[in-house]
């Protein structure tokens, strides 16, 4: 049914979170701020050893042996492992269990906690050392001796896949995993062949650090009574851990392994996966009999957590003479490291996929990706996961096509927006709902592009290039794997809230207990949110993919609705009436008075504590979400940026969001997760980059010395305003919102940074706009015109 460019009967308005009502302050902060976190690192250390790992120096190299003799004797070191040590105690690797339906098929190397005969990234581990201490676990580093045989190297993707390149692995010829092909190819070749305009464009999207705040963290522990390891870690996604480790490394049923993740100081993806380290400190916890802690170092985080991003995109857009888009090629070459991380090979085929295209009508993409072994750590999710690369082709390569064509770039966007809703794009996602164009004239609106031209002339008057950057983002919310939600009274009267989903810092403890509260009418104090922990939370999908909310809330929902059904008849034998003289209003059941009679009624909690007293089965509720399908938040962005044509420094001068989350549960969280991930997107644009010696495979990124981080200064005030679109989706009308910023700032900032320098006829800069990156495009720019 077509219901106009917003596809949802309502006059929807724009709503800011500092003045709705919706707008709660987090519930958990107050135990953050009084020091009450409860972190990996915080739980005390009596009884347990440390760890340490030592790590490959070099990016490719054989091993020919390992001296441990002088590390052993270390004082207080007890005991220095090798691979040989974890094969014969039959450990396994880690696994990559993904089904990508690709061309060629998923060629998965056996990936050991500990290198086995050869390293091939800077940071592969190589021996795990367990001491009395952390001092003397770090001492005993310098004293293992291991002589390697160096083998030249390989980092950049687009070199991996030439056939005389280093090979990485054997079974991978031309280093490549996999080759993905999605969409209708006759179709996309047929649109080029016919069309009135060809765009094409080459771009890098940049190897990117997770850099949390909180470095990795794992305890092992092994229970000889009972068989049984538990691992408390700093991470997400308890369960998916649980079961790589449990069927693939270990081989043991689920039920002997608990996973158990308190607060955690950030993830944005990189954390959801299974790591070596978490493989040591439990067999060391079981081969000693002691509990065996791990903490990260920056380093460790830098050269051997897993990184994000890094493909090489070649596009073509094909447009008729209207400048209507027909077609649209991609093809990628896409780095996934060393080792294949478990979620690695699909954040650049079966991620990206919905979200090709954008909030366009393109009526035949094709998407073509090749994913290659390189010297460089394994790359999996990274906030956003495929979304960013994705709109980032999209909405550059229209950017590009709107200047040569001579066409202001809203105009363009104007002219191919989606407009008829439910839409089916030509990757097959249903897009049911949204307000493409409405949006992106607020946010032109708020962004004051009739002020322009008399800002630009003010930075001129200073010797500055003045840009403004134009974008728009299309969010494809993960509907998969299902979640589930359980509703129970506790032993102290609270009513407990679990579900598989985990907080990494977006305020789930908030959000959840206050889309409950308002569904059962109860207060907010009455509840308490439980998370992370396989021992008492059976099942679970974990947080990523923007999908906690719609997922795990609507699952909690569900969980709400089955707890009162399941109420109604013991409230009615309770008040001592039919069960259809009583109703649920505003927290409790109320029995319909007769003429002249006082009103009886029952809360839950009373309900729950009559059932304890007399020994009859607790109050709860159960909620399965087996809905898959996918939400689509979306929004349009607009970022002016200065550039010193002297120095190619980039200062961001201005940054407004309009955005669609659905409908929303408070919208000063929802806020918070969009600044947070436009800081990161920003940071992509602007400075942040992993990069690796193309010579030697060194990691030169490797401290926070080499690895740029935006800070406060670099950001100006975001503004964020929202339009809700509910979807129907789920019951709750939710979108998600926790990835949107990192998917919409790249292209955003680097659009502005490129109507700045069309003064020097610069249409394209790669990411990050460093400001050396932007003196030498200025420099040869010159050097062009001056030779013509």
């Amino acid at each position: 049914m077509d219901r106009g460019d917003h596809g949802y009967d309502s006059n929807h308005r724009t709503i800011t979170a500092s003045d709705d009502p919706r707008s709660l302050r987090r519930l958990e902060d107050e135990r953050f701020l009084t020091g009450k976190g409860r972190y990996v690192d915080d739980e005390p250390a009596t009884g347990q050893y440390f760890a340490s790992v030592l790590r490959s120096p070099h990016a490719h190299a054989r091993i020919l042996s390992i001296d441990t003799e002088a590390a052993l004797a270390v004082p207080g070191v007890m005991g220095v492992y090798t691979a040989a040590d974890l094969l014969a105690d039959g450990i396994g690797p880690l696994p990559c269990f993904m089904n990508l339906g690709a061309d060629a098929p998923l060629i998965v190397p056996e990936r050991y906690p500990l290198a086995r005969e050869r390293v091939r990234h800077v940071g592969d581990p190589v021996a795990f050392i367990v001491a009395e201490t952390r001092e003397a676990a770090r001492e005993a580093l310098d004293h293992v001796e291991v002589d390697y045989d160096i083998l030249p190297a390989v980092v950049d993707p687009r070199q991996a896949r030439d056939l005389q390149a280093p090979q990485i692995w054997d079974e991978a010829p031309g280093n490549l995993a996999f080759h993905f092909r999605r969409g209708d190819f006759t179709k996309t070749e047929a649109a080029l062949a016919s069309a009135a305009h060809v765009i094409d464009l080459e771009l890098v999207n940049n190897r990117i650090a997770a850099a949390a705040l909180e470095p990795r963290v794992a305890i092992g522990h092994w229970d000889a009574a009972n068989g049984r390891y538990r691992l408390v870690l700093s991470g997400a996604s308890v369960h998916a851990i649980r079961r790589d480790l449990a069927d693939s490394v270990f081989r043991i049923p689920h039920d002997r392994i608990d996973v158990i993740c308190p607060d955690v100081g950030g993830g944005f993806g990189m954390k959801n996966v299974a790591y070596p380290e978490y493989v040591l400190v439990l067999w060391a916890a079981k081969k000693l009999g002691r509990p065996v802690r791990w903490v990260a170092e920056r380093v460790d985080e830098f050269t051997s957590g897993v990184h994000g991003r890094d493909n090489v995109t070649k596009a073509k857009l094909a447009l008729d003479a209207q400048a209507r888009i027909l077609g649209l090629w991609v093809e990628t070459t896409a780095n996934l490291g060393a080792y294949l991380s478990s979620g690695g090979p699909g954040s650049s085929t079966m991620a990206p996929t919905p979200a090709m295209g954008g909030l366009y009508a393109v009526p035949a993409i094709a998407m073509e990706v090749h994913g290659v072994f390189t010297n460089t750590a394994p790359i999996d999710a990274y906030r956003g996961a495929g979304k960013p690369e994705a709109n980032y082709i999209i909405e550059r390569i229209i950017d590009v096509a709107a200047h040569r064509l001579g066409l202001d770039p809203a105009e363009l966007r104007r002219r191919n927006f989606i407009r008829e809703f439910p839409y089916r794009n030509a990757t097959g996602a249903l897009i049911d709902c949204g307000a493409f164009t409405d949006n992106l004239e607020r946010a032109l609106e708020a962004a004051d592009k009739a002020g322009f031209a008399a800002r630009k002339a003010q930075s001129a008057a200073k010797g500055k290039l003045r840009g403004l950057g134009l974008a728009c983002f299309l969010e494809t919310a993960r509907g998969q794997p299902n979640e589930e939600g359980w509703i129970r009274f506790a032993t102290d009267g609270l009513i407990e809230l679990a579900v598989g989903t985990q907080s990494n810092g977006q305020g789930h403890e908030t959000s959840f207990v206050q889309l409950i509260a308002g569904r059962l009418g109860l207060p907010l104090e009455a509840f308490r949110f439980v998370q992370g922990d396989t021992r008492v939370i059976p099942r679970g999908g974990g947080h990523g993919g923007a999908r906690s909310l719609h997922l795990g809330g609507t699952a909690l929902v569900l969980a709400a609705d089955d707890l009162l059904h399941k109420a109604h008849p013991i409230a009615a034998r309770l008040l001592q009436a039919n069960p259809e003289d009583i109703s649920y209003q505003s927290g409790a059941f109320i029995c319909a008075p007769a003429p002249g009679s006082p009103e009886r009624s029952i809360d839950l909690p009373a309900i729950a504590r009559a059932l304890a007293q007399s020994g009859e089965e607790p109050l709860h509720g159960y909620g399965q979400n087996i809905c898959d399908a996918v939400t689509f938040p979306n929004g349009c962005h607009v970022a002016e940026v200065e550039v010193d044509p002297e120095t190619g420094e980039v200062s961001l001068q201005s940054y407004i969001a309009v955005d669609d989350y659905g409908r929303l549960v408070n919208p000063l969280l929802t806020e918070g997760q969009v600044h947070g991930g436009l800081a990161q997107g920003i940071g992509q644009a602007l400075m942040e980059e992993s990069v690796y010696d193309p010579e030697s495979g060194q990691l030169i990124s490797a401290t926070f010395t080499d690895y740029a981080m935006p800070r406060g200064a670099d950001l100006p005030d975001l503004h964020i305003r929202f339009v809700e679109i509910p979807t129907a989706a789920n019951p709750i009308g939710a979108k998600g919102s926790g990835q949107a910023g990192a998917i919409a700032a790249p292209q955003t900032i680097i659009n502005a940074i490129v109507d700045a320098l069309r003064a020097f006829g610069i249409d394209h800069i790669d990411m990050p706009a460093t400001p050396q990156r932007v003196w030498r495009a200025i420099e040869q720019a010159k050097t062009r015109h001056g030779a013509a």
